[in-house]
């Protein structure tokens, strides 16, 4: 037991005699001085960022300061009441190994506490962004890339943290990123494919051909709505509701259409022929007059119908009209169909079959 204790006073204690007692108890009343300090320096700091913090973002035209401000009160506090904590334990005459473990720790409590604080008010910047944008359709960042920035800013703090408790300890900075750089080339060899369509997935989040919920039109004829870009490939759903998943490193490469840029609107068509003998002029006004039934069709721009060529057995018309969304398109051609035929039959004009004659020639018998 005595061995124990003469091994604790000569590590707590380096110096000799009663004089090393006064002075170690003066170090130690300093030191509770400066705990104090940033103590009370740490809750005076909250304070007033509590109250005239709050009151001199509320003048602001937008809410990003008030939400950064809520998120980093709480680590200002504590890196201070740490720091406070760090000071007065560098200040006391321990013995050096001690000083530099417990230091070691408080330092690298220190780095967290302040990236997590840097950390809070990216977060807030990013998801403040993507709000304000959100219904624009303009922003550079899509909505789905929030969680991928976020964990590539997490990534690069962290990094940025290790490197500074690292070099703290004094380790040999240099060989550590040299390894990783020979370790990223290694797993970048063997994982080419895979980084192709991360790559390309980054190119699709941030060049934005198409967004979630769009209506895309691929160059081999499948049509779907987007679910899902992930950093390998993009989900679509078909139209008969199936899932086809596509790597992102081919989107990249291929031709596509997207439906629904630059708005939802979607543009009609409907071929028809009629008899020789119908009025060309009337025929244009019935199918105009009929698309306009069709609730879904808008005003705006009105429906247009054209004689569009001469056929075998029919002259062959179009009409040309726009729906609000495009997923109403295949609805609103089979009503205005219907009315066709029908607003057809109640004018006498004939829809031709298409009619061959055959001539035989029997004077070689």
């Amino acid at each position: 037991m005595s061995r124990l204790l003469h091994y604790l006073k000569d590590l707590l204690l380096p110096q000799e005699g009663d004089g090393a007692v006064l002075y170690w108890a003066k170090d130690l009343l300093g030191a509770l001085l400066i705990i104090s300090f940033f103590w009370m320096l740490s809750h005076l700091t909250s304070a007033l960022l509590n109250r005239w913090g709050r009151r001199l973002v509320a003048h602001s035209s937008n809410e990003l300061d008030d939400r950064i401000l809520k998120r980093v009160i709480p680590h200002i506090s504590r890196l201070m009441i740490v720091l406070g904590f760090y000071l007065a334990f560098r200040s006391l005459p321990l013995h050096e190994k001690l000083v530099q473990a417990f230091s070691g720790a408080l330092f690298v409590i220190l780095i967290i506490i302040l990236f997590k604080l840097i950390y809070s008010a990216l977060d807030e910047l990013m998801h403040w962004y993507m709000n304000s944008r959100q219904e624009g359709g303009n922003d550079l960042i899509s909505q789905n890339m929030i969680p991928i920035a976020e964990k590539l800013a997490m990534l690069f703090l962290m990094g940025t943290a290790l490197i500074i408790i690292l070099k703290h300890f004094n380790y040999d900075i240099v060989s550590v990123v040299t390894a990783l750089g020979i370790g990223s080339l290694a797993i970048g060899l063997a994982a080419k494919d895979t980084l192709a369509h991360m790559i390309s997935g980054f190119t699709l989040m941030i060049d934005r051909p198409f967004r979630i919920g769009d209506r895309i039109q691929l160059t081999g004829g499948h049509i779907g709505d987007v679910l899902d870009i992930g950093l390998r490939s993009t989900r679509i759903k078909t139209l008969d509701n199936q899932l086809l998943v596509i790597p992102n490193s081919d989107l990249c490469n291929t031709m596509l259409t997207n439906q629904a840029f630059p708005d939802r609107r979607a543009k009609g068509r409907i071929n028809v022929g009629v008899g020789y003998g119908s009025d060309v002029d009337q025929v244009k006004q019935i199918l105009v007059a009929t698309a306009l039934e069709v609730e879904q069709v808008l005003q705006e721009p009105l429906p247009e119908s054209f004689f569009v060529s001469f056929g075998d057995s029919a002259l062959n018309m179009a009409l040309f009209f726009w729906v609000e969304d495009y997923a109403d398109l295949v609805v609103v051609n089979d009503r205005i169909n219907s009315l066709i035929i029908r607003r057809f039959r109640e004018n006498n004009i004939q829809i031709p079959f298409p009619t061959r004659a055959v001539i035989m020639d029997k004077g070689s018998e």
